[in-house]
Order: C-alpha cells, then structure tokens, then sequence
C-alpha cells in the first residue's frame, strides 16, 4: 500500500472539516466546531488497482494559525483548497493560502480546487468566471469540483481524483519489476534496478 499525505486548505468555515469527515465516516454533523491548530484523518482507497492511504491533514483556517501551516505541509504529495460558494471572501482568501503552500520546499504537486457548499446555490456569492481566474492562475489540476458535505455531492469524487493525479505527478512504474516508486528515486525500492 502506498502512503499519501494530502492537506486540505481555506478560509474559516468554508467547511473543510465537515469535507473530512463526510469523506472518512460518510456522515455530515451540521454542529461541527471550527479547528484549532490541525486536525487529521486517515482513509483506504483504490485508485486504477492501486491501493492509496490517505493522511489528510485539516487546518484551521483562522489566520493566527496560518504560521503552523508551512511546516505541515512540508512532505505533502496533494491539496485540496476550499471556497464556500456563499463567501465572496473565501475564494480571495485562497490566494493567501496559496501563497503559504507554494512557499514550502517540496510543496505539493498535485493541487485541487473545490467548491464547498454547493447544496445553498440560491445563496452564491462566487461567479464561475471568478473562480476560474484563480484556478487558471495557480494550475489546478482537473476542474473545479462542485462539492457538498451537506449531500455527500462529489467528495468520493474529488479524493479519488486527488488519489488519481497524486499517482500521476508523483509515482512511475519500474519497468523491471512493474511496480510504482517515487518519480525522484534513481533507484526501484522494490527490485533495486537503476531506472534513470
């Protein structure tokens, strides 16, 4: 099994707790409290016959926290960074975040942006035409996911793809021993042949 650490990331109470816990229990509790400081999940999936550990690592999104960030993030092969489509701020905060997250040496590769709350549209404070600014700027992979914790809408989805293109951007296949090893390795860890 291969082991991933993925951060998930964004302004206070866009709802990326309520995202965790909807992914790693299936259930959604409208009383969730806000972070303090880092919370963390662990979950199984298979991706294209691959078995994927998730360590999915949740940070609060107040700013006073925002100075533990960097050393979390280092070692993180994905992120997940959050807007709530009825917060006009929550997609200007993420430019922040980005920042913060692209600071850190052997910062994430593979980046998804999500659209949180998608189940209050009536309430949209977000265009699609701004999103898509941030998300062309900052080279998000795939699309933006529509997603809602309220309804379970997408969140199997956006940590398969995550899953998907963190084994894209960050594993190769030996072609002695057909298994998956780090890109950066000059070596196979499972047959020791030289593969660059």
């Amino acid at each position: 099994m291969i082991k991933f650490k993925v951060v998930v990331a964004g302004a206070k109470n866009v709802g990326k707790t309520s995202l965790i816990r909807r992914y790693a229990t299936g259930k959604f509790d409208k009383s969730t409290l806000s972070t303090i400081g880092v919370d963390f999940e662990t979950k199984k999936i298979v991706v294209d016959d691959t078995e994927i550990l998730l360590n999915i690592w949740d940070f609060a999104g107040e700013k006073k926290f925002r100075l533990l960030l960097p050393s979390y993030v280092s070692g993180a092969s994905g992120a997940l960074m959050l807007y709530d489509i009825t917060n006009k701020e929550s997609l200007s905060d993420l430019y922040d975040w980005i920042k913060v997250i692209s600071s850190v040496p052997n910062s994430p590769h593979t980046k998804l942006l999500l659209e949180a709350k998608v189940d209050l549209e009536e309430q949209r404070e977000i265009t699609t035409e701004d999103a898509q600014k941030l998300f062309d700027q900052h080279k998000f992979q795939g699309e933006i996911i529509k997603t809602s914790a309220k309804t379970g809408e997408n969140i199997e989805h956006a940590f398969e793809m995550l899953g998907r293109e963190i084994l894209k951007n960050s594993l190769k296949r030996c072609p002695n021993c057909d298994n998956l090893y780090p890109k950066e390795l000059k070596f196979c860890q499972y047959c020791g042949s030289k593969t660059q």
